[in-house]
């Protein structure tokens, strides 16, 4: 079984999904939600780094769409960094996507981190949901590359 191949098999059984299908190319998909405004989410894909943009409010609605990304980020075998400084809510659910996130990165030996700042407001609501530190740790070593 090729890399790629089993990256996929391993990817499925940790998030409990179907099949999924990598790319090559520049993803982006906005959601929009009429009550809500509008929120993106972004998947940049370079040959050996994967960027992961939130902006506006992350939540329940757009929840499937940060999992497809998220999946298809880690499938690549690439290093995945979260950029969260367009965020303005993160909910619990988002927060649980990043932590399987960040699990299943640690177990395949990928490196999983934020670039560049976390919002205040991000920070708080990662405190009120009742967690101790953010999912990911910062790499402000190389948020400026991104």
């Amino acid at each position: 079984m090729n890399k790629q191949k089993q990256n996929e098999t391993e990817l499925q059984s940790a998030f409990g999904v179907g099949s999924i299908r990598l790319t090559q190319t520049k993803s982006k998909a906005p959601l929009r939600n009429a009550d809500e405004g509008s929120m993106a989410v972004t998947l940049d894909q370079s040959e050996a780094l994967c960027v992961l943009r939130l902006e506006g409010e992350i939540n329940i609605a757009s929840a499937a769409e940060l999992k497809k990304l998220l999946l298809q980020a880690l499938a690549s075998g690439r290093e995945l960094r979260v950029d969260l400084e367009g965020a303005t809510e993160v909910d619990v659910t988002a927060l649980q996507l990043l932590w399987a996130g960040k699990r299943e990165a640690r177990g395949s030996g990928r490196r999983f981190t934020l670039a560049g700042r976390v919002p205040q407001e991000i920070s708080a609501a990662v405190s009120d949901a009742g967690f101790e530190e953010f999912p990911l740790g910062v790499d402000s070593e190389q948020a400026n590359r991104v």
